[in-house]
């Protein structure tokens, strides 16, 4: 994926842009920490420091997420909806997730509570993005009922645990990212990463299981060449 590119260098980095996307996918892609990009990169003769990966990721890991969110097709307009404790600081926060009906994650919020409130502003931004969606499903958290009747009137509501399977394991990779970073240190931080990390995953995870092996290797192809056109689009 490192390559020599005809892309300008990004005025006041050392590294041209194909070095850092690189590292960018490489730390969102795999289960890696930054000393794990740190020797993939220095395998190729590449020296660069753990904490210059650090800021690569926060800077650009935006961007690609909002080239992501620009491009992508129009979501299903069936959305799982949930919400899970993370422990930022030994103060508890909740991550609101939303995907639609084939598993690609639509937003997520970091928020500090858990309640009405809180499920409106997440809801909002929601149909603000994406328009009214036709089902949506939660759990029987009352929270939700209010603002989707507001926001959503024509939508079926359907609160029941047990069809919020697939949500519930979309918050798989943020429980193993947990593990490998350690806990998340500021609500911020948490919003930049897993904003960033559902995005960048939406177009490198296609559902294998769904697709013929050509399609799955013309997905995936399809995904690289995004990448590349992202990486052209990136801003000092």
């Amino acid at each position: 994926m490192i390559q020599s590119s005809d892309f300008a260098r990004l005025k006041g980095f050392r590294f041209p842009r194909s070095i850092i996307s690189y590292a960018v996918w490489a730390y969102h892609r795999f289960a890696l920490s930054t000393a794990d990009v740190e020797d993939l990169l220095a395998e190729r003769g590449i020296g660069v420091s753990r904490e210059t990966i650090r800021n690569w990721v926060n800077r650009f890991g935006r961007h690609f997420a909002r080239c992501i969110r620009r491009d992508r097709p129009k979501p299903n307009n069936k959305w799982p909806l949930d919400e899970v404790v993370i422990v930022i600081g030994g103060v508890k926060y909740w991550l609101w997730r939303a995907i639609d009906g084939d598993g690609d994650v639509l937003d997520i919020l970091v928020q500090s509570h858990r309640n009405a409130k809180a499920a409106r502003r997440f809801f909002d931004r929601l149909v603000t993005q994406f328009g009214e969606p036709r089902v949506v499903v939660t759990d029987k958290l009352r929270s939700y009922t209010k603002p989707v009747q507001a926001l959503a009137p024509d939508a079926d509501h359907r609160a029941h645990k047990g069809q919020n399977n697939r949500i519930e394991n979309s918050h798989r990779p943020t429980r193993k990212r947990e593990k490998i970073m350690g806990p998340f240190k500021s609500p911020r931080q948490a919003q930049r990463f897993l904003s960033a990390h559902d995005q960048i995953n939406t177009i490198f995870r296609p559902r294998r299981y769904t697709l013929s092996a050509a399609a799955y290797r013309h997905a995936k192809a399809d995904a690289f060449g995004l990448w590349h056109d992202y990486t052209g689009e990136m801003n000092a």
